[in-house]
């Protein structure tokens, strides 16, 4: 799976219209997809599942949605969110359009013992409709979310998508590391819940570190990872969230690895 072409590709479809619908052939595609994403937290237990949309309360026009369930534990949103962007990356491959879809909730917010977290509504969308000029997007200035050498990778990672493009990230290159910040401006939330913020920007700074992962990949970098609890309030700017330590790819295998 080429997650980084797809970057260029995917867009968050609002409201889906003039949709085809997916054959038996691709909900079991997207299944199987399911079977093999890689969690950031692989002790967090979640359960993955797929029912129409009309079983939720997203009405954007969608066939199906994804519920994702989770031990409510630890840094679960994070990791969600890093299991989630693997799935939107792939649906963008097959022409599935994709809502990231925070406000929804299913017919049951319990699913054998974990926790409904949040959905993603999906339609066959045709593929003109997709993303054409990413550059397009809009986005915080490069200057305000990362420091230092941007490594070719910044430029690129700075249109991973975040719930109500609040774009909670800051990213410091110091030397060789890559120091990772969830990001919240004292008293600034846009439109969204002020008791939500926290909740969705903690997912999106798992969908931000994968997407960080795979441009670093593309770029050549082999990668060591350590990750740090989210304990802050939103009451403080900076909440330092991951470490890398990288190096140019010399001909073996490029890797993210835990430190």
């Amino acid at each position: 799976m080429d997650y980084y072409k797809q970057i260029f590709k995917r867009k968050s479809f609002h409201i889906f219209k003039n949709t085809d619908v997916l054959t038996d052939i691709e909900i079991r595609g997207i299944e199987d997809f399911i079977k093999t994403v890689k969690p950031l937290n692989a002790e967090i237990k979640t359960e993955i599942c797929i029912v129409p949309e009309k079983e939720t309360t997203c009405k954007r026009g969608g066939e199906y949605c994804i519920l994702f369930y989770s031990e409510l534990k630890g840094e679960y949103l994070r990791n969600i969110g890093y299991i989630g962007q693997q799935i939107d990356l792939y649906l963008a491959s097959q022409n599935i359009g994709a809502l990231w879809f925070g406000i929804g909730k299913p017919k049951s917010m319990e699913l054998n013992g974990l926790g409904y977290v949040i959905m993603i509504s999906i339609a066959k969308m045709p593929e003109d409709k997709f993303r054409k000029d990413m550059f397009k997007a809009k986005r915080k200035p490069l200057e305000e979310i990362w420091s230092g050498d941007t490594l070719g990778v910044a430029e690129i990672v700075r249109f991973t998508p975040s719930a109500c493009n609040t774009q909670p990230w800051v990213v410091e290159n110091a030397g060789n590391d890559l120091s990772v910040y969830r990001y919240k401006k004292p008293g600034k939330r846009g439109i969204m819940p002020a008791d939500k913020v926290r909740y969705y920007n903690k997912i999106d700074m798992g969908i931000f570190l994968f997407m960080l992962e795979t441009c670093l990949e593309h770029e050549g970098f082999n990668c060591q990872r350590i990750l740090f609890e989210d304990m802050t309030d939103d009451s403080v700017e900076k909440t330092l969230i991951a470490k890398y330590t990288y190096q140019k790819d010399t001909g073996n295998k490029k890797t993210v690895d835990n430190l």
